[in-house]
């Protein structure tokens, strides 16, 4: 896409969501006062498009919900409005936004992609509730999986919604237990605390489930600086791994893709994020069957509940580009809502303590906060990539004509992983 191309469909997208957002407006009563919503995210550089999927995901979200009327108050109904913050990526952006978004009368701060984000995030707002216990904030994570968030570095203001970085690999690494004719596996991650805690938790893993499979690889990378990943694919199959393990995401994963590809490596991918955000049409046809892809939902999850809200999304959504539906997003927003209608108020305080006993469902999965450490528990899936059309691929993703076929489902409980969290709770 050219420069020009990129800047209309980026211009077309922000108008599509500025619409959304007004014409949900007028969906409440016209004098309530909106819950504003603010969104901390990277909406520029190398990883904007993940933003901008977070910027549609949490947009539909709120628009459902003032949809049909907002939420229930005791006074009134009052609509939800999304107030977006650019991190440019980085910390200081986020805590530049985070000050922008109390002063604008945000009381929820939503974020999700970056965990070194999230730390600082996590920090500052403890110190900014302690300081000001009359405008105290919230924290909604759906995305920032260091397990460090929801264990030593926990925080009664912080909620995730996303499977941590521990309970993701443990997934994983069930699959690749049986999976025999892998004994050797090659481990590259982006240079941060996630990408370290990922690395440490498969090596942790591999060790428990499969001592017979050899690392003949590990590289931590720059993150998000990386033009050309040809020398890492070149390195990846001088090795000789029959498998690689990666949570890279966004621009990162798309780049390793396409060159894993392009060096005709023919082993498998172990993947957090490989299910969209460009990676299948990245790596095409070498994929088939051997990209595997984790998370909470995907498009060829069966039932009927699933496939009107997929139906409903892309209607909303029609342009290939925009196609990844999170459904923990939605679960968030969910959760958020019930809170304050079972609070009865917007006070954060009451808001808090109905979040940590939250239980919701949609598109057939139901989850629920752990009030030990603020962990959301969900079903996860995985996925392998295939050609649309394929048994158990009705949808490709991104007009790619590659989709996900489910092969290992797992229940709420069987995600939930021990914690170590002490959780300090407010006078």
């Amino acid at each position: 896409m050219g420069v020009g191309g990129a800047l209309s469909w980026l211009l077309a997208l922000a108008l599509a969501i500025g619409l959304a957002l007004v014409g949900t407006a007028h969906a409440a009563e016209p004098a309530a006062t909106p819950i504003r919503l603010a969104l901390i995210e990277s909406l520029s550089g190398p990883f904007a498009n993940t933003g901008e999927a977070s910027l549609r995901n949490l947009a539909w979200a709120v628009e459902r919900v003032n949809q049909r009327g907002g939420v229930a108050l005791p006074a009134s109904r009052q609509p939800l409005a999304l107030l977006r913050y650019d991190s440019n990526g980085g910390v200081e952006g986020a805590l530049a936004a985070l000050r922008s978004a109390i002063d604008d009368g945000a009381r929820v701060v939503l974020q999700g992609n970056s965990s070194a984000v999230a730390l600082a995030l996590v920090e500052a707002i403890d110190k900014h509730n302690q300081r000001d216990p009359a405008r105290r904030v919230l924290f909604l994570n759906y995305a920032a999986v260091d397990p460090a968030l929801t264990n030593e570095s926990c925080s009664y203001w912080h909620f995730r919604f996303d499977a941590h970085a521990d309970m993701r690999v443990a997934a994983l690494m069930q699959l690749l237990q049986d999976d025999r004719a892998v004994t050797s596996a090659y481990l590259i991650a982006q240079d941060y605390s996630f990408g370290r805690a990922v690395l440490l938790s498969t090596r942790r893993e591999l060790a428990a489930r499969r001592p017979d499979v050899r690392i003949v690889g590990e590289e931590l990378h720059p993150l998000g600086r990386i033009k050309d990943f040809v020398p890492y694919a070149l390195k990846i199959k001088a090795s000789g791994a029959q498998a690689v393990v990666t949570p890279n995401w966004g621009n990162d994963l798309t780049l390793l893709a396409k060159a894993a590809a392009e060096v005709g490596f023919t082993g498998r991918f172990y993947t957090f994020y490989g299910n969209a955000l460009g990676a299948p049409a990245a790596i095409g046809t070498a994929g088939i069957g051997r990209v595997v892809a984790l998370a909470e939902w995907m498009p060829n999850v069966t039932g009927a509940e699933s496939e009107r809200l997929y139906a409903a999304f892309r209607t909303r959504f029609p342009d290939p580009r925009q196609d990844y539906l999170h459904l923990r997003y939605q679960l968030m927003i969910e959760a958020l809502v019930q809170a304050i209608e079972r609070a009865g108020s917007t006070r954060i305080d009451d808001v808090a303590a109905r979040l940590e006993t939250a239980r919701v469902s949609m598109a057939g999965s139901t989850g629920f906060m752990r009030a030990d450490d603020h962990q959301f528990i969900q079903p996860l899936v995985i996925g392998v990539m295939d050609r649309q059309g394929t048994p158990g691929v009705r949808h490709d993703v991104e007009g790619s004509g590659y989709g996900f076929r489910i092969v290992r489902t797992f229940a709420a409980e069987q995600t939930a992983q021990p914690t170590t969290c002490r959780m300090v709770r407010p006078d």
